[in-house]
């Protein structure tokens, strides 16, 4: 019997992997924790994403906002064509997702389109910025239930530039690399990974790797509590920027785990916000199941929203998942059958369940929402208007 790749491995973390980061670790000595976290989610043969391309589903290690029901991609749609409309109704208008998971996203919002507003349909150039092969492929087969994908979706490997239109991205930076710190002695001090005597890896503390993370708590006038330990991601707003510098006119949506400086570095959050995710259940320890789970950090959105201004993006709208759902009409399908179809209640509770769990103040409706705008009338859009 031929055996699987699998096979070969520990059924609770990659192999290969392993052994590759306990020969580095050797041969250099500690590595950064961004490094750590970089091979266990992006290494080309081993990483987590490479190897799990699906695992954003009921089925999967975690749960998008996208795979719950097709409403919210319906909802998003909605939001989407309104800023079409603020544009002008342009001939052309470029949705650019990036990290758009298994496509479900992209499919709701297409399917959206031709089903409810023709006319932005017909203005409508959907484009993903995808570089694994896996996701892609994942992609392009859940997209073609909406037709041909060679003519109604582009993949690219970057962000194009000249968009005109929006850069969509749902549940992206916080999967970046971050570093970890700490506050010791009134000074900040970088975490690194070493091999214990037993060949186990382990936390180390040594000085900052980098001189932009004493710069990033320098732009914030404020720094973790003493003792705490926090995340630092740098490359979330040198992507927003990328972003920025990409559109040409048009918008930034960012959906995202996340909060404010002040409370994402507060002195009462001692452990930070570093979670890893395995068949649903979340734990704390990023050195088990390595290239089998999920890592990822919430959002600074005050060095985010920074960052979009820095690049020539004006902050439009900011809010909750929760309320930004219930101004577009999440309630209303539910209220509708209920009124219509009273005999109707397996679907009635069935539907229900679906808005519970997306606006769900501490699930998922606690992701922020971020819109940003560049050569755009600074007109609120329904999502973020309060009283919509």
């Amino acid at each position: 019997m031929q055996q699987r790749p699998d096979e070969f491995e520990s059924i609770s973390e990659s192999a290969p992997l392993v052994d590759e980061l306990r020969d580095r670790i050797r041969a250099t000595g500690p590595i950064t924790f961004r490094a750590f976290m970089q091979d266990a989610l992006y290494h080309p043969r081993y990483g987590y994403y490479t190897r799990h391309a699906g695992a954003m589903n009921r089925g999967g290690d975690y749960v998008t906002s996208p795979e719950v029901h097709s409403i919210f991609g319906a909802l998003v749609a909605k939001q989407l064509a309104e800023l079409w409309r603020t544009m002008g109704e342009p001939p052309r208008f470029d949705i650019v997702e990036q990290g758009a998971g298994t496509g479900k996203l992209a499919h709701d919002i297409l399917r959206w389109a031709e089903a409810q507003d023709v006319a932005f349909a017909s203005a409508l150039r959907y484009r993903i910025v995808e570089v694994l092969p896996a996701a892609r492929g994942l992609q392009e087969q859940t997209i073609a239930g909406t037709g041909d994908p060679a003519s109604r979706v582009e993949w690219h490997s970057e962000l194009p530039h000249g968009i005109e239109g929006c850069v969509l991205s749902n549940e992206l930076p916080d999967s970046f690399p971050i570093h970890r710190v700490v506050r010791e002695g009134g000074e900040l001090r970088e975490v690194y990974v070493r091999l214990s005597e037993d060949d186990r890896f382990e936390d180390r503390l040594g000085p900052l790797s980098d001189s932009a993370l004493a710069r990033y708590f320098d732009a914030l006038g404020l720094v973790p509590g003493e003792g705490c330990y926090a995340e630092v991601n740098l490359d979330a707003p040198r992507w927003l920027a990328s972003a920025a510098r990409s559109i040409e006119r048009g918008y930034v949506l960012t959906f995202d785990y996340g909060y404010e400086a002040a409370d994402l570095y507060a002195p009462w959050r001692r452990d930070g916000t570093l979670l890893c995710f395995y068949r649903q259940t979340a734990s704390s320890d990023p050195y088990q199941r390595i290239g089998k789970q999920d890592m990822t950090a919430s959002i600074d959105f005050t060095t985010m929203r920074r960052a979009g201004e820095a690049a020539g993006l004006d902050t439009i709208g900011y809010t909750n998942q929760s309320a930004f759902l219930v101004r577009l009409g999440i309630g209303e399908g539910v209220a509708a059958i209920a009124r219509s179809r009273p005999n109707e209640l397996e679907e009635y509770f069935a539907r229900r369940k679906v808005v519970l769990d997306l606006i769900d103040p501490g699930r998922l409706g606690r992701i922020k929402v971020l819109l940003q705008g560049k050569g755009v009338p600074q007109t609120s859009p329904c999502g973020f208007r309060d009283g919509a």
